[in-house]
């Protein structure tokens, strides 16, 4: 039976390939139908040669990327030996030809799936990018990368973070606290990603200054929005008057990014989602591009990219539970 090992070089490098965890071993063993053994600082493979090759890429491609700064998780390991064993190696690869890295205060984010690293490119060629998909596909978390990036880089002077506060309605008056205490559970995972990315005095101090501004989307109606990263979130529960609206603040100098996921809409059963007929308004459009992205590039446990599919089937049953949108 053919054999290959591979040598690393010290055992903390070769674990880290596979996340540190003997499990993910044994499931790449399965999804590849191949025998792995390790010990200190080498990985052998046996298996039939077209399978010992196909293991020996994903080790390769696993090294080149930690090379780059990807830290592979068990998630993630799971997901690219899957990748793998479907034949999608090549894919992968071309990841890692030309490295995109977006660095942060506090961290370096590299795209872990291809569908990632197409939607980075496209924040960096276009003024105006769509990102839609599912829950845990990084579409708002990469937005908000790109948007901190630009900023260290003087490439803009501030960023401004929106989404529409739609539990609350036209009742913001009505609930109690100050004008921050209303509107901060709808803001609240945009402040999440903020500290994710620079260190928490940074956040306060640039916040106080205006250089980063969060508020909900109907603050933005009348302004003009020049050199600033503007991103709209949860755009799904915009109206298609708001959706115009927000659009329209583009001022000189601007980058635009339009988060949303059309299976998770609040809006009143009465009221269309703005993103719901955006591309078919403005996809022909030179300038603004639009990306989808698909269960594949879920970088949450791997159990939501499972629970999304199940839920799309139950939905649509006669198309397999692939291009579902919810009706309105």
């Amino acid at each position: 039976m053919p054999s290959k090992t591979l040598h690393f070089p010290s055992p903390r490098h070769a674990s880290s390939l596979y996340g540190a965890r003997e499990e993910n071993l044994v499931h790449a063993e399965r999804a590849l139908d191949v025998k792995l053994t390790t010990r200190e600082d080498w990985v052998k493979i046996d298996g039939a040669a077209d399978r010992v090759a196909v293991a020996e890429a994903l080790f390769a491609f696993l090294d080149r990327g930690r090379a780059q700064g990807m830290a592979i998780r068990t998630p993630d390991f799971h997901r690219i030996a899957d990748a793998f064993a479907r034949g999608e190696g090549p894919q992968l690869q071309s990841l890692l030809e030309q490295p995109l890295v977006i660095a942060t205060n506090r961290k370096t984010i590299v795209p872990k799936t291809l569908g990632q690293k197409l939607y980075l490119q496209s924040m960096l060629a276009h003024p105006v990018v769509f990102g839609i998909g599912p829950a845990g596909t990084g579409k708002t978390y990469l937005a908000m990368a790109a948007a901190v990036n630009a900023l260290l880089k003087n490439e803009v002077e501030r960023i401004i973070l929106t989404r529409p506060a739609v539990e609350a309605g036209e009742a913001l008056g009505f609930l109690p606290g100050d004008l921050r205490e209303k509107i901060l559970p709808y803001l609240r995972p945009l402040y999440d990603a903020l500290h994710d990315m620079l260190d928490p005095e940074d956040v306060v101090r640039l916040t106080e200054k205006g250089v980063i501004e969060i508020a909900p989307l109907a603050y933005m109606r009348g302004r003009t929005l020049s050199r600033a990263f503007i991103i709209l979130d949860e755009a799904q529960n915009t109206t298609p008057e708001q959706m115009m609206m927000f659009l329209t603040r583009l001022g000189e100098e601007s980058r635009m990014v339009v988060t949303g996921d059309i299976t998770q809409i609040d809006l009143p059963r009465a009221k269309q989602s703005g993103l719901l007929e955006v591309r078919h308004i403005l996809g022909a459009i030179p300038g603004i591009d639009f990306h989808t992205f698909s269960g594949a590039d879920i970088v949450r446990h791997p159990l939501v990219a499972k629970i999304i599919e199940a839920y799309e089937a139950y939905r649509n049953p006669m198309a397999g539970g692939t291009g579902t949108e919810v009706k309105r």
